[in-house]
């Protein structure tokens, strides 16, 4: 079906223009893998195995079933990249079959916990609030935040992490991690 719209001077009645999108920056990447380019599938594991498995990591905790989730997200990506649209960006599609991988392994291991029990954890003795900011630069201080901040990021609901990974670790933007 075909929209219309009124013409910009004369009122007369005229093709709808396509809704213009910014370029994607994997554009050559995702023509190599629709044409089954031989070196597209590499290419792929290249450029986002490395952050595919940061963010599976960050929701599975385990770095077997984070390898396994990132194989077969990366294995779907390549067998149904015809079904990208394009209406987000290629890495944002990524991901998100990545993150829904990585909560079905979840979820298969423990049931979802309670907001009591999350609660709990966060009230625990174990964690305990500390003021990093005077002492960022203190090279013996910055494993002790790394580790920290890993703990706090670790408690968090799986959907939570997954957010604060796409959005301050990989970088993307608030509307792609949304996505």
């Amino acid at each position: 079906m075909r929209t219309f719209a009124m013409g910009p001077t004369d009122g007369t009645l005229g093709a709808r223009a396509p809704i213009s999108r910014p370029a994607d920056r994997d554009h050559a990447l995702l023509e190599d893998l629709r044409h089954g380019e031989p070196t597209a599938a590499e290419r792929l594991v290249t450029t986002y195995g490395d952050k595919a498995y940061r963010l599976a990591i960050r929701i599975t905790g385990n770095r077997a079933d984070a390898e396994e989730v990132v194989q077969d997200a990366l294995w779907t990506v390549v067998r149904k990249i015809g079904a990208f649209r394009g209406e987000a960006a290629f890495a944002s599609w990524l991901y998100r079959i990545v993150a829904n991988g990585a909560y079905q392994k979840v979820r298969r291991r423990r049931p979802d916990i309670s907001l009591d029990a999350f609660t709990a954890m966060i009230n625990d003795d174990r964690c305990h609030e500390a003021d990093w900011s005077t002492r960022l630069d203190d090279p013996a201080l910055q494993s002790d935040l790394r580790k920290a901040l890993t703990a706090a990021i670790d408690a968090l609901p799986i959907d939570y992490r997954a957010v604060i990974v796409l959005r301050d670790v990989e970088g993307l933007s608030t509307r792609e991690a949304a996505r």
